[in-house]
């Protein structure tokens, strides 16, 4: 490594460590940290970076003039790249077959270099301070142990999040454990363009099985899933899809790659029947994938709304989905599903569905897409509301 990729690490690994704990790195990493990163860069990448080597880079990063050497490899600086930018879960094998030229590393690179920014230098405690900063950190530390083996012994049953997204700023969603997969710069650079709203467009992509395109889902929002019994519930304002296949809900995921198994809860639209055309159709659609084992999808939920046709003739049906909301809840293996229309805030859910099915998801995500098509328009998803709740099974 010459001097400009030593400058580029510096910056790359602080990003990691920020994504990772929500917080910038301020002392070498201990090694109950070191363990949770490489275990955090395991279940989103696919990839492993050993939790000794993480523990050197950070004391590395933050005394590299007194420190021990450290020279990471180009597969290091690749998997910390592919970490930092959310990319697709992956395996060795894969990442050597498909990627093997390391394109993350030198993505992150040119971008780094294009911004011309020095190292994110985050300065150290004042020496007066740095006694107490360091019984603080002490103390954290000691309570995020204690509480992550409390998760690990109670089957990582957490107390639950919710977000009504006030800030949707980068480093705030990040420090609310939030990472975005496949940003497209542009409408990602609009998420905040209404005020108390996340906004997500409807951009061209799918995981829908495909032989000409590979899955893909831009800005798709992810947080990661801490317990095995919980409820996820997303709530949005005026969101009335009128072209096919624009849609927007949650996601489940049991990796981040797309390889595993996954569900969706839409609202979507649908005008398509094959060869033959149909009126155009608003409805709640579920959709269950058990990865690459089966190449057919199963849709699980399909639930008529609106014919357009009648929103055509009758205007006003559309407040049906000025606040409209969906929730998932799951225990052990079994998913109920729940709509409540848009007409109040406070109309109560109705259940849509409820059935068992072969899925452990790790994973939650916001998404709004279209399908591989060009010809539908990029319509705007606002998502007000989130929330996670872990329980007792």
């Amino acid at each position: 490594m010459n001097e400009v990729d030593f400058r580029v690490f510096d910056t790359l690994f602080r990003e990691a460590c920020q994504r990772c704990f929500g917080h910038p790195m301020v002392e070498p990493l201990t090694e109950t940290e070191s363990r949770l990163m490489y275990a955090r860069i395991f279940g989103d990448t696919g990839l492993v970076i050993g939790w000794k080597s993480i523990k050197n880079y950070s004391v590395f990063v933050l005394s590299r003039a007194a420190g021990k050497p450290e020279n990471p490899s180009v597969a290091t600086l690749d998997t910390l790249s592919r970490f930092v930018m959310g990319a697709a879960y992956t395996t060795e094998p894969e990442r050597k077959r498909e990627a093997g030229h390391y394109p993350y590393w030198y993505e992150y690179k040119a971008k780094w270099m294009e911004r011309g920014i020095p190292p994110a230098m985050v300065k150290p405690a004042r020496k007066k301070k740095r006694f107490f900063g360091i019984l603080v950190l002490a103390g954290m530390l000691v309570v995020g142990v204690v509480v992550f083996r409390a998760m690990l012994l109670h089957g990582g049953q957490g107390a639950g999040f919710a977000d009504h997204f006030g800030n949707v700023s980068e480093d705030s969603l990040t420090q609310r454990g939030w990472w975005v997969h496949a940003p497209d710069s542009d409408y990602w650079n609009r998420r905040g363009e209404m005020p108390g709203c996340l906004t997500l467009y409807t951009l061209r992509g799918d995981i829908w099985p495909d032989s000409l395109n590979r899955p893909v889902i831009r800005n798709l929002l992810l947080h990661r899933i801490d317990c095995d019994c919980w409820t996820v519930e997303v709530h949005l304002k005026d969101f009335v899809p009128a072209q096919n296949w624009q849609q927007a809900g949650i996601l489940l995921m049991e990796d981040t790659g797309f390889g595993g198994a996954s569900m969706r809860v839409s609202i979507a639209f649908n005008d398509y029947n094959g060869v033959y055309p149909r009126s155009g159709t608003i409805l709640i659609q579920g959709v269950v994938s058990r990865g690459k084992q089966e190449d057919k999808p199963e849709e699980f939920v399909h639930l008529l709304l609106f014919q357009t046709d009648s929103l055509r003739i009758h205007p006003l049906l559309s407040r049906h989905l000025a606040s409209p909301a969906l929730r998932i809840e799951r225990r052990g293996n079994r998913f109920r599903i729940l709509y409540a229309d848009g007409v109040l805030e406070t109309t109560s859910y109705k259940e849509i569905s409820s059935q068992d099915l072969p899925l452990q998801p790790r994973y939650v995500g916001l998404f709004a897409l279209r399908g591989n098509v060009d010809s539908t328009a990029a319509m705007p998803a606002h998502f007000t509301y989130f929330g996670l709740d872990c329980c007792t099974p």
